[in-house]
């Protein structure tokens, strides 16, 4: 690809992003879309309007053999939304490929594996976080993203904020869960979020404008899954979704 393409497709590129973000698409859609355009250019090497169907049915099936039917699905919506919403084109894409609708149930941790978790993390923001999650059912980021104003002691419920589909809900807030809360907060006391990025050793409080990542907590939750031997392939607690454990409820 030239210079002078390459800019075109940049030019291409950012209007994809923009016109995604303004159709209120969620941060991760808008780069698993974002990374299929991309995919696609590099492996031509051309600016993606000028493939032909036989192109792009050669590359679909050179995609599936290299990456699961999720992966491919996405890059397929990516170039939809290209196509339809930046080139303003339209395509027959379902001759082109059509990923087949397989639907998966994930591991759920039990009980006692998520007791194990809460005893075997190392420090206590990663304890409480666990115990967060699981009690209130909660998605990962969306335990993460809890504020302080966001706990309502007096009527023992938390404000989940723009949670999936962009949509606030309330969940019940467990007495044991309202107490662990409350002590993580002792330990740092930061004005804005129940889980700031902070150093393991705090020493002088750390005033950070940032939660901890969802990174830093899947790099947590992967070490303690590893120290309780649990086998399942894909626990819940790395997968961002998990299913509320009543008896973790008890105060």
């Amino acid at each position: 690809m030239n210079k002078k393409e390459k800019q075109r497709f940049d030019e291409l590129y950012d209007r994809h992003l923009k016109l995604l973000k303004i159709n209120g698409m969620q941060p991760k859609t808008i780069e698993a879309y974002g990374r299929g355009v991309r995919r696609v250019m590099m492996y031509f090497d051309c600016v993606p309007d000028k493939l032909t169907v036989e192109q792009l049915e050669d590359y679909f099936a050179e995609l599936v053999n290299k990456y699961s039917w999720s992966t491919v699905r996405c890059d397929r919506l990516g170039l939809i939304f290209f196509w339809k919403h930046v080139l303003k084109r339209d395509w027959q894409w379902f001759t082109i490929i059509k990923p087949p609708n397989v639907k998966t149930i994930p591991d759920v941790l039990s009980q006692s594996e998520v007791e194990q978790l809460i005893i075997n993390a190392r420090e206590l923001r990663y304890r409480v976080f666990i115990l967060a999650t699981y009690s209130m059912g909660l998605r990962l980021d969306e335990t993460l993203s809890l504020q302080v104003g966001d706990i309502d002691s007096g009527y023992k419920r938390v404000h989940v904020r723009r949670g999936k589909g962009h949509k606030d809900r309330m969940v019940p807030l467990p007495d044991r869960t309202l107490h662990a809360l409350r002590l993580l907060w002792r330990e740092h006391r930061h004005p804005k979020w129940i889980f700031p990025n902070y150093p393991s050793s705090l020493g002088v409080l750390q005033q950070s404008g940032s939660r901890i990542s969802k990174n830093a907590a899947q790099c947590a939750m992967k070490a303690v899954v590893k120290t309780c031997k649990i086998k399942k392939k894909y626990p819940s607690i790395l997968s961002g979704i998990v299913m509320p454990l009543i008896s973790l409820n008890a105060a």
